[in-house]
């Protein structure tokens, strides 16, 4: 695991209404809804061929119910289930409440749907008996939740290094990699961040997706917040919600700065491919995204860097947005085409961007409140190096005039 943080900067977020990359503007993730559940459950129908994670916006994870992953090592370094056992006496303030409203409040580490079903199954008792979660509680009454956590989910502890850059008692921050999934999906059972997860914070395993609060796409790069304990999970959740977190993009685009210029804000709704299930195109009946060029920098007279926040936070939402307008991202094999190559380029610049392995796309800067202290965090890691080389090769004898 590397905790080296000397290519990442962490600082309050900046207050100056100027430098509109430090302000929480855009609506970049959000929970997700029917729809959205919809969608993930159509990308692991088996029918992607890379991974059912492959997301380019930024989802929060549900209150999804797991209820398997509490697991401690023992000694040979083995993963054992974790045996809970747990009282709870019901206060003044709280008498009135149900028992799974009291109960998600008293064992913060479950989420509520994992505490219904305790209730049900009778692992959950109130005052020694089995009662139902709609329950009202009085003061001295006593709430006990005894159960062994057994393992149903395929996510298991794998030693893979993480970069860490970021990381307190309750948030952790990822610089993931270009390669890596999230988490499991077709095709993708191993070698994921939540495998990796599961072996450096076997603390984690009762929480969904190991506290995953968001994620990107396997080929894109850059950082993922996650909460390492249940209630800054979910607090952080809510912040998505309320649009007080916040992430921008870098990435290379084949298109010229004029041109980009008049598309400063990108309103397409986006939906599903009625032909290909595992794309995302603009269409009428598609739901509200917008995409924002906050930053258009001139590489030479036909590719640009792109600084880009979100207003929405759609499936593959840069990606499809930057295609629509005929602008692709360089190596975005999906959604780029030929279109990639623009006139006027050099043999080694041709080279550059055919070879180019993936889309030249970044997460870059993430900000948020942090869920214990109140703190505003502002998070930045530098674009990898595959990215730079791209650039100094497209920029290469080029003079802004």
């Amino acid at each position: 695991m590397n905790n080296n943080a000397m290519t990442t900067n962490v600082t309050p977020k900046q207050t100056n209404d100027n430098e509109l990359s430090a302000q929480p503007l855009f609506e970049q993730d959000e929970l997700l809804n029917d729809d959205a559940l919809l969608d993930a459950a159509l990308l692991n129908d088996g029918s992607d061929e890379e991974s059912a994670l492959e997301y380019e916006e930024i989802d929060a994870y549900g209150d999804e119910s797991y209820d398997d992953e509490s697991y401690e090592p023992d000694a040979a370094g083995q993963v054992i289930p974790q045996v809970i056992n747990m009282t709870h006496t019901v206060t003044e303030e709280e008498a009135g409440l149900r028992i799974d409203k009291l109960a998600s409040q008293a064992f913060t580490d479950f989420s509520r749907a994992q505490l219904q079903g305790w209730i049900s199954d009778g692992s959950l008792l109130h005052n020694g008996s089995v009662q139902k979660p709609k329950q009202r509680v009085k003061a001295g009454d006593v709430i006990h939740l005894s159960t062994t956590l057994q393992q149903h989910s395929e996510d298991q502890p794998e030693n893979i290094a993480i970069d860490v850059v970021y990381e307190d008692e309750h948030v952790l921050i990822i610089n993931k990699p270009v390669g890596m999934v999230v988490h499991h999906g077709a095709g993708n059972q191993t070698g994921t961040l939540v495998n990796a997860l599961l072996y450096h914070y076997p603390q984690q395993h009762h929480l969904p997706r190991a506290g995953l609060v968001h994620r990107i796409d396997k080929d894109t790069s850059g950082l993922l917040l996650i909460g390492k304990t249940k209630p800054a999970q979910m607090a952080l959740m809510e912040q998505l919600k309320d649009k007080s977190v916040y992430r921008h993009y870098q990435c290379v685009v084949a298109g010229d700065q004029a041109s980009l210029m008049r598309h400063r804000r990108i309103d397409a709704p986006i939906g599903r491919h009625r032909n290909q299930r595992t794309k995302m195109t603009v269409m009428t009946a598609g739901r509200e995204a917008v995409t924002h060029l906050l930053n258009i920098t001139a590489l030479n007279d036909n590719y640009c860097l792109l600084d880009v926040g979100l207003e929405t936070g759609r499936t593959h939402q840069i990606r499809v947005h930057l295609s629509h307008i005929t602008y692709p991202i360089v190596g975005d094999r999906v959604y780029g085409g030929r279109r990639q190559l623009r006139a006027g380029l050099t043999e080694a610049q041709r080279q550059a961007i055919s070879n180019f392995p993936r889309q030249a796309l970044h997460a870059y800067a993430l900000g948020f409140v942090h869920p214990t202290t109140g703190e505003d965090i502002e998070v930045t890691t530098p674009i990898p190096e595959d990215m730079q080389q791209l650039i100094a090769v497209l920029s290469d004898g080029y003079e802004d005039e």
